[in-house]
């Protein structure tokens, strides 16, 4: 793991994701997966659901599920964001965030992208009182 994302820059993602949830109900989470998987897309829906990120209030969770050593990334957002932002804004996202990897930018690549999508939770999903975090901001592991 070290060789794709230092214990600095993960530390940085999970800044970047409170710093991307603030002013806003929408939640990110990053799961990064060293296991060698023959359905990627499946064990990606598996980890979405097994982070209860599909149980938001609002339904606007965005997971990041990485493999680096498979050159794999999937981004999930739920159906509340999913509306909202339609199939292009991940497509986009989903292209920057593969080309900055292609350059072995992977800090920059996810940090750049955790960011824009709290720019668009931020449009759609503007909290008035508390800013109440249903979920981890950390980076989980399989």
């Amino acid at each position: 793991m070290n060789h794709f994302l230092t214990d600095t820059e993960m530390a940085s993602l999970v800044e970047a994701i409170k710093i991307a949830e603030d002013h806003s109900s929408g939640e990110i989470r990053v799961h990064i997966d060293s296991i060698a998987e023959d359905d990627f897309a499946k064990k990606a829906f598996a980890i979405f659901n097994s982070l209860e990120m599909h149980l938001t209030k609002e339904r606007n969770g965005v997971l990041f599920y990485v493999n680096f050593e498979q050159h794999y990334l999937t981004i999930i957002g739920d159906e509340g964001i999913h509306k909202k932002v339609k199939q292009q804004f991940w497509d986009d996202l989903h292209d920057e965030v593969t080309s900055e990897f292609a350059k072995e930018n992977y800090y920059k690549g996810l940090k750049d992208a955790i960011l824009k999508t709290g720019l668009e939770l931020k449009k759609y999903f503007q909290i008035s009182g508390e800013n109440i975090n249903e979920l981890p901001n950390d980076i989980s592991f399989s």
